[in-house]
């Protein structure tokens, strides 16, 4: 390892480090434009400058490998001068708008030229203007204040993996653009906003809208898909008015998806503020205490076998706790998280889980996707896949539908019959596996959530027995889901119980009369057709498709608006916190089923949240420690069978439109009608 002299404190490296990161491990800041940890090296800006021993003149630190003996100064005469002529030269052509940019209060460009810029300049000349670029519905251009530091066309073509956006010209006629004019194509595009160090890429949706020191900025965890980034909710009174991502390495790094960026406006459309009952037909405004007193009227003298619960894809864990012990107490065994149906079998932690962890795929060689799109059902976790098939030695292969990925995929079969013959040995990528080091296989909802799907489970449990995925340091079985409420729901057992009904049993239960009450906590995923005969009870913050079935609703917070957990694919529990209030009469979920019980006569007794988690804990300890992931302990799961003939499809036809905020969200009906109505997102992808 490399020692280095850094303004005369003595410093060591582990090889291949550059001298800007021997700088910042020595404790010195050192100010940059196009240099970001995540991307290539361009060394195009030069605001990094250093002096180094032996050497003529100011080097570009972040270009300059760490040597052996090195002695490098960081705050000297000639460097402060380098910089300020740097910044003297960058700032020629850029406009005096910072009143109006949306980027005035955390623009690196406006912070680096406080502190190390020139007071004047000593040109005269007119400033360049350069045209803005259209680069679709969610990322606004005010080109005239590009610096040209690439830093968005190194993301797109190195991390988003769709190669649409370069330099043209060159000297002072250079730009930035897309090589014809046209959106741009990736479900991630949104984080070259937070790369951009000046204002020349912005938030569209929400342009001129607020001020940065505007806003109340609160960590939260994202639950539109199941990955659970983490995520800061930057609000304004009542609204949330933009969702950015935060720093966790093992999560999502610094990425987040467009759908859990821009569907924020979702959460202020089409909400659900007061409870409602129906009458003469019709839902009506109510009282909360009349709204309980209609399921009480409802419920007396029900048996509670005939009772039902269906817990939604965006549920916490806290609800979903008083939902087992009011069904408990109901004395009702219909109970199922599962809304699409996936055969998961509860029982087995490792059968339900992306045990190899998101981070681990970064040490697995061959890859194995089976039923899955990772590009639209967690964007994240595949760009974690295109992430590792950057550095080399790392084979993806597919069976399933196939979608444009951001890396080369080898298709091996669209269904069961190719899984089948890939247990048999009698394709080439057997071998393949076998001679792997780590090998993982990643199966989604699109091969569990069908008549077959235990088998299916099943089939993929052998398939990791047999060519040796999981040893004592290596798990490569994994679910990939796309429910944030789906792994806390298995981990807390509502699954049905002795003799009770999963999700169609319990809709073919209200079509037939055996079940008369049903209640859909979030449930909006489900066909409502058959729910006809039933007394309905949706209780969930948006008026969606559980909402239209209902007989009673009970308004509820979104993620957004309470302090609530969440368990992702890979078994990470995490916290969600109230950054606004409810709107109108909703309350917290958990409340909502805390005071229903006692209206019931059912009472539970958890009258505070600490008493709740408490409870969660008793239920499963594995959700006892927030941000950890225990490790599951392998077994057999699924049930064999046999496999249907249907190849394998995604769950997911449209990545923006999934989940209630999206469908509620303006911003995400434009992004969906121009990408995938339009035919444009998904279509492209670079290998290079």
């Amino acid at each position: 390892m490399p020692k280095l002299t850094i303004d005369g404190q003595e410093v060591e490296v582990p090889p291949g480090s550059t001298v800007l990161q021997a700088c910042e491990a020595a404790g010195r800041e050192i100010p940059v434009f196009c240099y970001h940890p995540r991307l290539n090296i361009a060394g195009n800006c030069r605001m990094c400058l250093v002096e180094v021993e032996k050497m003529p003149k100011p080097q570009a630190s972040c270009a300059l490998p760490a040597a052996e003996g090195m002695v490098v100064k960081t705050n000297t005469p000639a460097i402060h001068k380098a910089r300020r002529g740097v910044l003297e030269l960058l700032l020629i052509n850029h406009p005096l708008d910072c009143p109006i940019c949306d980027q005035g209060g955390e623009c690196d460009l406006q912070d680096l030229t406080l502190f190390y810029g020139p007071d004047h300049s000593r040109f005269a000349e007119n400033k360049r203007p350069v045209p803005d670029k259209y680069l679709g519905p969610l990322i606004s251009t005010h080109m005239t204040r590009c610096i040209h530091c690439t830093r968005c066309i190194r993301f797109f073509t190195e991390v988003a993996g769709v190669e649409e956006l370069g330099a043209v010209n060159r000297g002072e006629h250079m730009e930035i653009t897309t090589w014809v004019e046209k959106a741009l194509g990736s479900e991630i595009s949104g984080n070259v906003i937070d790369l951009c160090p000046v204002g020349a890429l912005n938030n569209k949706p929400g342009e001129y809208r607020f001020r940065t020191w505007e806003l109340k900025k609160t960590e939260s965890v994202d639950v539109l898909d199941a990955v659970g980034c983490n995520i800061r909710v930057d609000s304004r009174g009542s609204e949330v008015m933009r969702i950015l991502p935060r720093l966790n390495e093992d999560v999502n790094e610094e990425w987040i998806s467009d759908k859990t960026r821009f569907s924020c406006d979702g959460l202020k459309r089409r909400r659900l503020d007061v409870p409602m009952v129906k009458r003469d037909g019709r839902l009506q405004p109510a009282e909360w205490r009349d709204a309980f007193g209609a399921i009480r009227d409802r419920l007396q003298g029900v048996d509670g076998r005939k009772v039902a619960f269906v817990v939604g894809d965006l549920v916490d864990c806290e609800t979903m706790v008083l939902v087992k012990e009011l069904a408990a107490r109901l004395g009702t065994p219909h109970v199922d998280c599962r809304q699409d149906g996936a055969a998961l079998d509860a029982s087995t932690r490792a059968g339900y889980l992306f045990n190899t962890t998101i981070a681990g795929i970064e040490q697995a060689d061959v890859c194995l996707l089976i039923g899955t799109n990772p590009r639209w059902e967690a964007p994240i976790i595949n760009a974690r896949l295109r992430k590792r098939w950057r550095q080399g030695g790392f084979k993806v292969a597919r069976i399933g539908a196939v979608h444009p990925l951001t890396y080369p995929v080898e298709d091996l079969g669209a269904g069961p019959d190719t899984l089948q013959a890939l247990l048999a040995g009698d394709i080439a990528f057997a071998e393949t596996l076998r001679r792997a080091k780590n090998p993982m296989v990643i199966v989604g909802q699109g091969a569990l959530a069908r008549p077959d799907g235990a088998a299916v489970l099943a089939a993929v449990c052998e398939l990791a027995d047999a060519f040796g995925m999981v040893r004592d340091d290596w798990n490569g079985f994994n679910v990939l889901h796309t429910a944030a409420a789906r792994v806390g729901g298995l981990d807390l057992g509502l699954v049905p119980g002795e003799g009770g009904r999963d999700v169609a049993g319990i809709l073919a239960g209200a079509e037939s009369g055996e079940i008369e009450v049903v209640f859909l906590i979030g449930a909006d995923e489900i066909d409502t057709k058959p729910l006809g005969k039933a007394f309905v009870i949706y209780q969930g913050h948006h008026g969606d498709r559980g909402a239209h079935a209902a007989d009673v609703i009970l308004p509820g917070a979104a993620y957004t608006e309470k302090n609530a957990s969440y368990v992702n694919t890979e078994g990470r529990l995490q916290r969600a916190s109230l950054a606004i209030f409810p709107p109108g009469e909703a309350k917290e979920d958990w409340k909502i089923l805390r005071a229903l019980s006692e209206v019931l006569g059912r009472t539970v007794p958890l009258d505070t949240l600490a008493q709740v988690r408490a409870r969660m804990a008793e239920m499963a300890p594995v959700l006892a420690t927030p941000d950890v992931v225990t490790k599951a302990a392998w077994g057999t799961f699924g049930r064999p069978g046999e496999l249907g003939k249907a190849p394998f499809v995604s769950p997911i036809t449209d990545f923006y439109l999934t989940n209630p905020i999206s469908r509620a969200s303006a911003v995400m009906e434009e992004c969906s009608a121009l990408f995938v109505r339009g035919g444009q997102l998904g279509a492209t992808g670079t290998h290079g």
